[in-house]
């Protein structure tokens, strides 16, 4: 059935130190060619209360050890992540598209991640408060949440779970982690390295179906579960919103996008298409943040579309294991029509490709040629909607003011970029633009060390940084009286 040689390859869930099988299964496809990779457990609702009462009986054990014991175990998962960094780029381009060159990337990004927290654990202070009553002693300290449920995204399928499982373990937690039904090898590889690391039954659990809504639904309702992380979709986020509050959860949200990507008549020309490029078309511009808006001003606007299109016509289309290959295939059908349909209907009213525009000669049902639209105008669907796909729809402004209103025109708020070499035009548009996350003149912001989130429709949160680990704690306050004056 497998349709080349990886390593790593787990078809079973993951749950309280044991690998699950099932009766019923389902296939992991190639989206390069549509080939079954393998077929993966397909679990439920009642697997997933297993699953949680396994976190649920780990957790005191876990949350008892010392921050630097926890630190040494996910330093060496991380390790572990690196020795076998070649299998695991293989097998997440296998079954999610991406160049091999950016799983390669992705894989360190998320070992990062692991690394980052180990470290960050023995940080986690607390406050000796003054206090302003004799005879007492105020303090606030900071505590694991408890078991926390983790649903990732297919796009950055390892990236995007150690975001959130690298803080949770790190702070004490302990995870039931659901990823994409689209991507779930990653996931289950990186478990078995965990393992290999030291990580306790039940301390991380994976739980694999095609039922995402029923798995979403116990988590969010079981009062067990103390905390959940969702990357995805804003309409999916709000319904795990509304699940949540039943049960009053802690929630990181990390949805949607519509970054606004500026280009002012004073910036410099090659870098502002060179960061274009990297924040577009990356992932085959199935990325939250990629650019999803190219906003140029009147006086540059001709000269940037030039250049963005040579490069952009130049990119080499294919599977993601081809040599010099940028752009891979879409995910899925669904993604490929989606596309399609926002070019078509652009086209249709008025806007024009000076390179592509539909789907690719590669492949025609899996590849969409990397385009750039203009005469964009802000009535367009593809304006108001994530694109997901490597599409470059450019808009002419005229103003500052002008560049500020079209990036705000949305109710999302995630990243946004701007390219101006005008220092004081810097400093007010970086304040002026409604986003969690702003690159100045720089195409791609993403960093353990930063905090990642977004505003408004974009979600509620932050992962990675100091903030990131904060968001598995709870402060407790502690008021010591009788100690003298």
């Amino acid at each position: 059935m497998m349709t080349m040689t990886l390593e790593l390859v787990e078809t079973a869930a993951f749950i309280d130190g044991l690998w699950i099988e099932s009766e019923t299964t389902f296939e992991v496809l190639n989206p390069a060619d549509g080939t079954v990779i393998t077929r993966v457990a397909d679990l439920g609702a009642s697997e997933t209360r297993v699953a949680i009462e396994a976190a649920h009986r780990a957790f005191p054990a876990w949350a008892a050890r010392t921050a630097k014991a926890r630190g040494a175990i996910l330093r060496k998962w991380s390790d572990l992540m690196l020795v076998h960094s070649e299998a695991l780029a293989r097998l997440m381009t296998a079954e999610q598209g991406k160049p091999l060159a950016e799983s390669r990337g992705e894989v360190a990004y998320g070992a990062a991640f692991i690394d980052w927290f180990a470290d960050e654990a023995k940080r986690a202070y607390g406050h000796a408060i003054p206090s302003p009553m004799p005879g007492k002693r105020l303090v606030s300290i900071k505590q694991p949440v408890g078991v926390c449920a983790a649903i990732a995204p297919w796009n950055f399928p390892i990236a995007m779970i150690t975001r959130k499982v690298g803080p949770a373990l790190a702070s004490g937690c302990t995870v039931v982690v659901k990823p994409a039904a689209e991507t779930p090898l990653c996931a289950l590889a990186i478990a078995r390295l965990a393992v290999e690391a030291g990580v306790p039954a039940g301390v991380l659990n994976i739980v694999t179906g095609k039922d995402s809504s029923a798995i979403g639904k116990a988590l969010c309702d079981d009062a067990r579960v103390r905390k959940l992380s969702f990357t995805g979709s804003t309409p999916v986020g709000k319904t795990l919103y509304a699940q949540c509050a039943g049960t009053m959860k802690k929630l990181s949200l990390e949805l949607g996008g519509n970054a606004p990507f500026i280009v002012f008549d004073d910036a410099d020309l090659e870098a502002a298409v060179d960061g274009a490029i990297a924040s577009k078309y990356r992932n085959t511009g199935q990325t939250c943040v990629c650019a999803n808006r190219l906003l140029v001003q009147s006086g540059i606007h001709d000269a940037f579309v030039a250049r963005l299109t040579e490069k952009v016509a130049a990119m080499k289309v294919g599977p993601g294991t081809g040599e010099g290959v940028t752009i891979g295939p879409l995910i899925n059908a669904k993604a490929m029509r989606k596309v399609g349909d926002l070019v078509n209907e652009a086209i249709l009213a008025g806007a024009y490709a000076t390179t592509g525009g539909g789907d690719d000669p590669y492949d025609p049902e899996r590849f969409f040629s990397p385009t750039v639209l203009i005469n964009v105008t802000p009535e367009m669907r593809l304006f108001q909607e994530e694109i997901f796909g490597p599409v470059a729809p450019v808009v002419k402004f005229e103003t500052e003011q002008d560049a500020i209103d079209l990036a705000n025109a949305t109710p999302f708020g995630l990243a946004s970029y701007f390219y101006s070499r005008d220092v004081g035009r810097c400093w007010r548009v970086a304040e002026a633009i409604e986003a969690g996350m702003v690159g100045i003149n720089e195409g791609l912001i993403s960093t353990v060390v930063a905090p990642f989130g977004g505003v408004k429709d974009s979600g509620l949160g932050r992962e990675g940084s100091s903030e990131g680990l904060n968001e598995y704690l709870e402060t407790k306050y502690l008021c010591f009286g009788g100690v003298g004056a």
